[in-house]
């Protein structure tokens, strides 16, 4: 099927659902002749993406936007292991170089089937597109071979058993090759074969989506329509869901009270997100470790969620939540607050009167921020905030060396310590990375995952990272949801919230 026939399937069925717009509501099921449901439509609160395309996306929050319309490889479950996703079994060569996928019976959404040609291509253009955001995550592919139609084998670097865990996000969404003439297309007309499907799409304002009814798990999925409508200003949010103007609605710690006041269901659910402070160690005075020890040492942690996040959170000192396979609690309090530690460090750096520095933050941060400055500032840290232009991509730029951010963690924990801390990672800053922090993810990497040693490697990789990089961690967060109890079967997903057995309601 062409992509000009796949336009007017989509133009028929967009004239469908208008035929029964007047009948749909937001969050509202209408209902037939026997009084049953017939179109169910779900609005949800949550950021658009930087750009449909995951080869060219730049945010760790665009996955869960992007898993609406494409499908990995593979998917985690809600405790974060692979499961089968587009391919329904893989297999690892007994040295672990290699990893055999057989494929499931899939179409892209203009009816063409997704093929082990289809995945080659892919995994060749993310590795290899000049403007591609995960290049460093598919350098360990060094060639893929098509076996037969629904068989590819995708060749490694070296042992490495994280690729199950890595082809579940962005990495392994495989995207409809026919759209590769013109690649700039997909940045607002994505071409998948998820969920759902892409049917109009206003940047920075409203994407409308339909149920794929071709979708390989379209019988766990009961949302007809789905709309992604950001939440712009948070205070109106909880009254928003009251009011039906988003069903499902991500909101930030200050509405968790007024939530519960007003009846709605709150989920709490732990994520991998921290808040961090990027750093680039190439520019003074950054470039000095024993300043951003004494920056670390001035921060109280606590006092900063307990101050700025309504207690929704939890000191931390590493890029992982507590419970998590990757979290080492030999990290543990490593920077503990002490403002007499802090001045020290200060002077053995060569600042005994105190420091100036500028903080870069986008403004929806302000509030952390000025509880930084006024933390820092009894350590004489002077930290002037500047807020970023609109639109800056600090992670391509590196404008500014030291940045307020939140990190989201990715589907593979190695993943994420080389988006950190590889020497092509968005997060790397000063993009260099010491050779015995290489060999530790290396050796990470080689481990089975069901092997008796494999978290200690993990852990050991995270240990060298944290204390020999300068990316600092204040804290980790839970990804709050709200909704009212009309909308059920949301499961508590570490990674992607996806929408299978989610239902609404009349």
């Amino acid at each position: 099927m062409t992509r000009r026939r796949a336009a007017l399937r989509t133009t028929a069925r967009i004239a469908t659902l208008a035929a029964v717009a007047m009948l749909t509501m937001s969050g509202c099921a209408s209902t037939g002749a026997a009084g049953t449901p017939d179109k169910t439509s779900l609005t949800w609160g949550w950021n658009l993406p930087t750009s449909w395309d995951p080869v060219t996306s730049t945010a760790g929050w665009d996955t869960h936007a992007l898993a609406l319309v494409y499908d990995g490889l593979t998917q985690l479950d809600p405790d974060g292991e692979p499961v089968p996703g587009l391919a329904e079994k893989w297999e690892y060569a007994p040295d672990g170089t290699a990893i055999t996928f057989t494929l499931r019976e899939a179409t892209f959404t203009d009816g063409t089937p997704v093929t082990a040609e289809a995945v080659k291509q892919n995994l060749e253009r993310g590795r290899d597109q000049a403007d591609s955001t995960l290049a460093g995550q598919l350098r360990i592919v060094t060639g893929v071979d098509v076996v037969d139609d629904r068989t590819v084998t995708v060749h490694l670097d070296q042992p490495d058993y994280q690729v199950p865990y890595l082809f579940a996000g962005k990495t392994g969404f495989i995207v409809n090759p026919a759209a590769f003439d013109d690649v700039t297309t997909l940045a607002t007309q994505p071409e998948g074969s998820g969920p759902f499907e892409l049917t109009a799409y206003t940047p920075n304002a409203k994407a409308d989506l339909v149920k794929n009814d071709d979708y390989w798990n379209a019988d766990h999925i009961f949302i007809d329509e789905f709309h992604v409508v950001p939440v712009t200003d948070p205070a109106t949010v909880v009254a928003g869901v009251k009011t039906g103007q988003w069903d499902v609605a991500i909101i930030p710690p200050s509405q968790v009270q007024g939530s519960e006041a007003a009846g709605l269901d709150v989920e709490k659910i732990r994520a991998l997100t921290v808040r961090t402070l990027d750093v680039n160690n190439t520019v003074a005075p950054f470039d000095n470790p024993l300043v951003l020890q004494a920056i670390s040492h001035a921060t109280d942690r606590q006092a900063l969620v307990d101050g700025a996040y309504f207690g929704q959170g939890t000191p931390n000192y590493q890029p992982f939540p507590r419970g998590y396979a990757a979290y080492n609690d030999s990290l543990d309090d490593l920077y503990p607050h002490d403002v007499d530690a802090a001045k020290k460090l200060l002077a053995e750096a060569g600042y005994p009167d105190g420091i100036q520095i500028e903080l870069g933050i986008s403004e929806d941060v302000s509030a952390i921020a000025e509880v930084l400055q006024a933390q820092w500032a009894e350590a004489g840290i002077t930290a002037t905030i500047t807020v970023l232009p609109p639109n800056a991509n600090n992670y391509v730029t590196r404008t500014y060396p030291f940045v307020l951010d939140s990190y989201s963690g990715r589907q593979s924990p190695l993943q994420a310590l080389e988006v950190l801390y590889g020497p092509e990672g968005l997060m790397n800053l000063g993009r260099n990375t010491p050779p015995e922090l290489t060999d530790a993810i290396n050796a990470a990497r080689a481990t089975p995952t069901d092997s008796a040693d494999y978290r200690d490697k993990l852990q050991a990789a995270v240990a060298i990272g944290v204390t020999s990089m300068p990316n600092t961690f204040l804290f980790t967060w839970p990804r709050i949801l709200i909704h009212p109890e009309s909308v059920t079967g949301i499961q508590h997903w570490i990674d992607v919230q996806r929408w299978e057995d989610v239902k609404v309601g009349a």
